[in-house]
C-alpha cells in the first residue's frame, strides 16, 4: 500500500533531514500544499479544534478508545455544526490549485 504524505509548503522551502530520505522509501508519495491554499487552512483549523477541545482533554487507554472518542465528537459536532468561513474568492482558489497541478506535473 503506498504512503501519501501531504506537507505544508513551508516544509520544502527549508532544508530538512527527513525529506530526502522519505522520497527514497518505496511507495512513498510526497505532496506539497499549494502556496496560499487558504481552503486547506480550514481542515487544519478543524483538526486543531478537535485536538484542543476534545482529544487533549481526555485520557485514552487504546487506539480503539481514541477512535470511539473522535467518532463521538464528530457525531456531536455534526448535530450543531458551526461552519468555517473564509473570504477568498473561488476563482482565486481554483487558480491556485491549477498552478499547483502544473507544478506537480512530471
Amino acid at each position: 500500500m503506498p504512503i501519501h504524505l501531504i506537507m505544508d509548503t513551508m516544509t520544502h522551502t527549508r532544508p530538512t533531514k527527513s525529506g530526502p530520505g522519505l522520497q527514497r522509501v518505496h511507495a512513498t508519495n510526497i505532496h506539497f500544499t499549494p502556496t496560499w491554499a487558504s481552503w486547506l487552512n480550514l481542515f487544519e483549523r478543524f483538526f486543531s479544534t478537535l485536538s484542543e477541545k476534545w482529544t487533549k482533554r481526555q485520557a485514552h487507554v487504546s487506539v480503539k478508545d481514541l477512535e470511539v472518542s473522535i467518532e463521538y465528537y464528530l457525531e456531536t459536532y455534526s448535530q450543531n455544526p458551526k461552519p468555517f468561513r473564509w473570504h477568498k474568492k473561488a476563482e482565486d482558489i481554483l487558480a491556485s490549485v491549477a498552478r499547483a497541478a502544473r507544478a506537480l506535473e512530471p
